[in-house]
């Protein structure tokens, strides 16, 4: 089974995030740039299907400029096979149209038996890739599971909301999305940070691939910083601080 698991760089969400104000896009200098964290949990979900079927193959794939590079050489680390590195002047900026079928272009030059994805990244929080990319692809999606397993034909998933738990199941390939139930990353070992250097990387440009969208249909077009943050009201418990917070969370109309 060959899986492609999509990974993104984000800033990190520990540190001060901001957004350009002049392009309206992320300012990737001003903060640490990570994996995100439901991309790693994704991961894990192909590794841990590696570890119990070693002919799995994992491939890990991003869309970003060249420092994302450096997110894929950690996934070679913790055990991915090999890497995918979408690059390109043309994707500064890219929406969700753009960016799924340039990825979809890609998945389908790679060849899989199942796209696995995160629900939604930290940044973007847009969770709708998914869906996307299983329409570029003619292929059934199963998006916010929270527990799936998977076997050579078939993935099963559960997707739980407000309304009730849902048993999914679709035959591969298929696109699935996860969500953050599913268990933390493991961490890459000495000998995996060693042997990712020599995995290979695969890099495509916009050249490279045949998409059906080339230019990104939306765009900002205005941006400013919000504003800073005021001290907060301290509630002195000295007889009186239930009275305070009733009334503080009724002037604020929240109760």
């Amino acid at each position: 089974m060959k899986i492609i698991v999509l990974i993104k760089q984000v800033p990190d969400t520990w540190s001060d995030r901001r957004i350009d104000t002049a392009t309206g896009l992320i300012d990737r200098a001003a903060s640490d740039r990570v994996i995100d964290e439901i991309s790693e949990r994704a991961l894990e979900v192909a590794l841990a299907r590696k570890d119990g079927d070693k002919a799995t193959e994992v491939v890990v794939m991003t869309m970003g400029p060249p420092e994302a590079k450096d997110a894929l050489r950690k996934a070679l680390a913790m055990g991915a096979d090999s890497a995918v590195h979408i690059s390109d002047e043309g994707l500064t900026g890219a929406d969700a149209l753009l960016t799924s079928s340039v990825i979809a272009a890609a998945a389908r030059d790679t060849g899989f038996d199942l796209l696995l994805t995160g629900n939604e990244s930290t940044d973007g929080r847009g969770g709708i890739l998914p869906a996307m990319l299983a329409e570029h692809l003619g292929l059934p999606v199963l998006s916010f599971l929270d527990h799936l397993d998977i076997d050579a034909g078939t993935v099963r998933g559960r997707r739980s909301g407000d309304a009730g738990t849902l048993e999914l199941s679709a035959a591969l390939p298929a696109v699935i999305s996860i969500t953050e139930q599913l268990p933390d990353a493991r961490f890459a070992s000495f000998k995996g940070i060693m042997t990712a250097k020599k995995k290979p990387v695969v890099a495509y440009g916009l050249v490279d691939l045949e998409t059906s969208a080339m230019d990104a249909r939306s765009t900002v077009l205005a941006a400013e910083q919000g504003p800073p943050r005021t001290a907060g009201t301290v509630v002195v418990d000295d007889g009186r601080a239930v009275a305070e917070l009733v009334d503080y969370l009724a002037a604020a109309r929240l109760v």
